[in-house]
């Protein structure tokens, strides 16, 4: 991937036929077998994808300090590997093969409580699987989840067969602007839990940086407006995948109500895009192994940075 090509050009690893492979032999063979087999699969992604290897690389090498080593690379992407065969058995099982603990849930219970809706901003860092166990706890809540399904259609579908109430919990962010608005506005009026992952925008949105491991990155900013005209609690959730079974979900208070004023739009989205950087690094540190952005994040080439340039979802939808 050179520095001017988009994470969304790249192509999703393996394929339909490759995902059923995996899904059965999870299924059938057991997690032990299936967990035996990540280690060619892995070497395999390893040799064919240099670009997502030397994304790696250069990642590893911002979070020790050093030049990662082939070893370091390999054990992201077998993390990567191993969180994504996970998701086969938390969606098939639950988290009956899993110790699942838990920080800050006592926050989202309150807001759940609440009855009018919470957003949760997650990123592409360890298992947003393990966050849909979690929340299968409380059973009178619903979860919809914004995704792009035509991203991974392989895996998308592989999970769907697995679930089919998955694919009717999820508001499909590959839609115009408008429409997403629109479906997440009605799940937060019904007091449903709405996440989405605010670390990396798609190739029409605008951006802004905010320093992130050594240099400044971009992140996109069509979460927060979105965030301002729903007018509910933001909570920052992160599934960390803690190696064999285990997994640590973390919620964090962001804000009770995102207020963007109009003539203070710039510095009032640097500041909630710092703090999330802030706290995806402090959790990147916690375990490095597990951001799953096979790019060059900080050389992403941004097309739209000036907010004011934008006609944004968030001024055009009435909640």
């Amino acid at each position: 991937m050179t520095t001017k090509e988009h994470w969304q050009d790249r192509p999703e690893g393996g394929g339909f036929f490759a995902m059923w492979i995996i899904r059965t032999i999870a299924l059938y063979g057991g997690r032990g077998l299936a967990r035996a087999c990540l280690y060619p699969i892995t070497l395999y992604f390893y040799l064919r994808r240099k670009p997502e290897r030397l994304a790696s690389r250069q990642y590893l090498q911002r979070v020790f300090g050093k030049p990662a080593t082939m070893r370091q690379v390999f054990h992201h992407m077998h993390s990567y590997a191993a969180t994504s065969l996970d998701r086969i058995f938390l969606l098939a099982r639950g988290e009956s093969l899993f110790e699942i603990e838990t920080e800050g849930l006592e926050l989202l219970d309150a807001c759940i409580d609440r009855g009018h809706g919470v957003l949760l901003f997650g990123s592409h860092q360890g298992s947003f699987e393990a966050l849909r166990a979690v929340g299968a706890r409380r059973p009178d809540m619903s979860i919809r989840v914004v995704l792009d399904k035509q991203k991974t259609p392989a895996m998308t579908r592989l999970l769907e067969d697995l679930a089919p109430d998955i694919g009717a919990n999820v508001i499909d962010a590959s839609k115009d602007g408008t429409s997403i608005a629109l479906a997440m506005a009605e799940a937060c009026r019904s007091g449903a839990m709405v996440a989405m992952l605010a670390d990396r925008g798609r190739g029409h949105e605008s951006l802004r940086h905010a320093e992130f491991l050594g240099s400044p990155a971009p992140f996109p900013i069509s979460p927060w407006l979105l965030a301002h005209t729903l007018q509910v609690p933001v909570i920052l959730c992160f599934g960390l995948y803690l190696g064999g079974n285990r997994y640590r979900v973390v919620f964090e208070a962001m804000a009770d109500r995102v207020e963007i004023p109009r003539k203070q739009r710039g510095p009032a989205l640097d500041a909630l895009i710092t703090r999330y950087a802030q706290r995806l690094e402090h959790y990147v540190h916690v375990a490095p192994y597990n951001w799953f952005n096979f790019y060059d994040f900080w050389q992403q080439d941004v097309r739209a940075t000036a907010v004011h340039d934008v006609a944004t979802v968030g001024e055009r939808v009435e909640v």
